[in-house]
């Protein structure tokens, strides 16, 4: 009975003693460990696949959000291109309507002045006030020449529609002849400088009775 029991526990040291089973009975522990845990080599397998996952769909929201603003940036730059070239543009159409201005008032005055003279006093026998006349008319025309080639056209809407953006209503009176609604009388002449109106004209519109 004593040998027995002394056997016995000569091969319990020696299981224990074993370097095979006690190199390997840390795995085996962890490996219990994780079970107990609920965790296995299927889920450690998981873990690196779902965080390249979820890189991924971080790298693709930061590409979609640079790639929206570069787009915005371009749009924005391409409207800024094309106001400051429309702002040249009308600096470079408009920029001598001050000038203009100006010298409308010279062509009223030349144009008051060639009316005032009688056409009749107008004839050989008068050369003084008809040479006067001749150039005054020329003049008149000659300003209206270069008014023309910069782009400044007068604007007579004698019978014509009245219009609120070119013309300036003096006055609304019935008028023999004249269909109510357009321009019975023209007190001054308007001008446009480039379509765009510089100086409306002033009118008398008619009106029904």
């Amino acid at each position: 009975m004593a040998n027995l029991c002394m056997r016995a526990a000569r091969q319990s040291y020696l299981f224990l003693a074993s370097p095979s089973l006690s190199r390997s009975s840390p795995r085996w522990l962890c490996t219990a460990a994780q079970r107990q845990n609920g965790q296995g080599p299927e889920d450690e397998a998981e873990k690196p696949e779902q965080s390249a996952a979820e890189e991924k769909s971080h790298l693709e929201g930061q590409l979609k959000e640079v790639t929206e603003k570069y787009k915005r940036a371009l749009a924005d730059t391409e409207n800024l291109r094309v106001r400051s070239q429309k702002m040249v543009e009308d600096a470079k159409l408009y920029g001598v309507q001050g000038l203009c201005k100006d010298l409308l008032e010279v062509a009223d005055i030349l144009e008051k002045a060639t009316e005032s003279v009688p056409k009749e006093e107008v004839t050989a026998r008068n050369p003084h006030l008809k040479s006067l006349y001749d150039g005054l008319v020329m003049t008149e025309a000659q300003v209206q020449k270069v008014f023309t080639k910069h782009g400044l056209v007068k604007i007579n809407p004698d019978g014509q529609k009245f219009d609120p953006y070119e013309h300036e209503a003096l006055f609304h009176a019935p008028v023999d002849g004249k269909v109510p609604g357009t321009v019975a009388v023209v007190t001054k002449v308007g001008y446009k400088l480039h379509g765009r109106t510089l100086r409306p004209a002033l009118v008398g519109v008619a009106k029904a009775p």
